[in-house]
């Protein structure tokens, strides 16, 4: 059993107006299953959009919005910086809040910092500071990825190496893992640190996060083996695995709370 973040799900006020923001922002294909919206983010991942009531009440969590930083980034990373520009020029012009420009940081890479509309935080980054290459219309990300802000940085990071996650790179203040093929990068970040970085306030946070990552299991086994290794790992049971709409699905919550959904697809008969 590997852990992968193959899906991000967000809790949106609105699920249609959602669905239109992000479409734009990232120029990606949408498709409608039920309850959520589905996103391609140019193989590099998915997006679920669901309405906030819905998503807290699938993980049997109180539904009330945290007030403050919900504590987790995403991140959509592109080549150059004018795909950071021109990404963010649509995000703002959907209906973002800019929290960061777009600009160079101290190590040479670009960036800019916003908050969507149904406000989950996003960064768009650029490994280089200068344009070096084709630019391309519209911009197709290279990776991207969700970065947790985390209490404990060595407790995080054991918890998802017992799930079966191989670390990249490991730094006092910031560790990731590799992705599958096709599924986002997951970060860890001490909380205070993310919250600089982003350019909001550390304080609150209290409440449903919006926000619940998901992972494909092959077999109903897997979903039980799973929840299962969390619980031992430190982190616990949310809700137990049973049959739902789409398969057989369980909930569990790592050391710092981030919900984790792990779905069995239904067996063909």
């Amino acid at each position: 059993m590997t852990l992968s973040l193959d899906t991000m799900g967000l809790g949106v006020p609105v699920v249609k107006d959602a669905r239109a923001f992000y479409t734009a922002a990232f120029a990606a294909t949408a498709e409608d299953r039920g309850r959520q919206v589905s996103l391609d983010l140019h193989g590099t991942g998915h997006l679920a959009l669901y309405g906030s009531g819905a998503l807290a009440a699938e993980a049997h969590t109180d539904p009330a919005p945290a007030d403050g930083f919900r504590g987790y980034l995403m991140t959509f990373v592109v080549r150059w910086p004018t795909e950071v520009k021109n990404v963010l020029l649509a995000a703002v012009e959907a209906g973002a809040e800019v929290l960061k420009p777009a600009k160079k940081s101290l190590f040479g890479a670009f960036s800019a910092v916003y908050r969507a509309p149904d406000g989950a935080i996003w960064k768009v980054a650029a490994p280089n500071g200068k344009d070096k290459g084709q630019v391309s219309r519209p911009a197709v990300p290279t990776e991207t990825a969700a970065l947790l802000g985390v209490s404990d940085m060595a407790a995080a990071r054991s918890f998802y190496q017992a799930l079966g996650m191989t670390t990249d790179k490991n730094y006092k203040h910031y560790a990731d893992f590799h992705p599958g093929p096709g599924a986002c990068r997951l970060g860890l970040m001490p909380r205070s640190t993310l919250a600089k970085d982003v350019g909001v306030q550390e304080s609150g946070g209290d409440g449903f996060r919006a926000a619940v990552l998901h992972r494909g299991a092959g077999s109903r086994a897997e979903v039980e083996s799973t929840l299962e290794t969390a619980a031992g790992a430190g982190g616990r049971i949310a809700v137990a695995a049973r049959e739902t709409g789409e398969g057989y699905t369980g909930h569990f919550a790592d050391p710092d709370g981030f919900l984790w959904k792990v779905t069995a697809a239904q067996e063909m008969p």
